[in-house]
């Protein structure tokens, strides 16, 4: 029996109207998405939201959604890859932006290639790549970081090891954070980086509130942007 085909079907960075979402996601991708009965996502509640925002050609009840997060063991991504395996077509979501980038949904691509499935990956927003497009930073060499610690101790270390690294290399480092949490990492940023190290943040990215605000240490100052519990991307160059 031939296996299905993995669609990595791109979500929206954040709520919208309709609008925005004619903006951000192809209508090719719309109507891929709209067509498929399995569905793997972060969250089946949100899920099946962004379904239904979407659309599609059979009722929402029909449609299966499994779930793949931080707190699935991997020993259970096989059977998330079963109905797949077995011939039918499957789409993986995430929660925001593009699947398998900075996304638990990796694991389950990479088992779909260990097992011979095709995976396509379709056209949409992510903040990583628009953040970095919008900073005028280097965009030819650029490391993204994830998450950084939280101890304040340790994050001041790693902060200073990824501003050397940036240096030698004029490498672009790009992180995020928890949206409550931005002005605390702002903070550490100004204590931490040299003047001349270049900021950027970019903040609700493709939202109609977006903001994209790059400039040295030296002329951030707490109120230069509203980071309070807003989606954001730090990039950093140091000079």
């Amino acid at each position: 029996m031939m296996s299905g085909t993995l669609y990595l079907i791109p979500n929206t960075l954040g709520e919208g109207d309709d609008t925005m979402l004619d903006a951000v996601l192809p209508a090719s991708v719309r109507a891929q998405a709209s067509r498929l009965g399995y569905f793997v996502g972060e969250n089946a509640k949100s899920t099946r939201v962004f379904l239904k925002r979407v659309g599609t050609t059979r009722p929402i009840q029909e449609i299966v959604i499994a779930e793949l997060n931080v707190n699935t063991p991997p020993g259970q991504v096989d059977a998330l890859l079963k109905p797949i395996l077995e011939g039918e077509d499957g789409g993986l979501v995430s929660e925001a932006g593009c699947p398998a980038v900075a996304d638990p949904g990796a694991l389950l691509v990479a088992r779909a290639h260990q097992r011979g499935v095709k995976v396509v990956p379709l056209v949409g927003p992510n903040s990583i790549l628009l953040g970095l497009m919008a900073s005028g930073l280097n965009g030819q060499s650029f490391a993204f970081h994830g998450y950084l610690p939280l101890e304040p101790a340790v994050r001041t270390k790693h902060l200073r090891e990824l501003e050397q690294i940036s240096r030698r290399g004029r490498q672009t480092q790009i992180f995020i954070e928890t949206p409550y949490r931005n002005k605390v990492l702002l903070e550490a940023l100004r204590a931490t980086c040299a003047p001349s190290t270049l900021l950027c943040i970019a903040v609700d990215l493709t939202l109609p509130t977006e903001q994209v605000v790059s400039k040295p240490i030296s002329s951030w100052k707490p109120d230069t942007l509203d980071l309070n519990k807003r989606p954001a991307i730090f990039l950093v160059l140091a000079i």
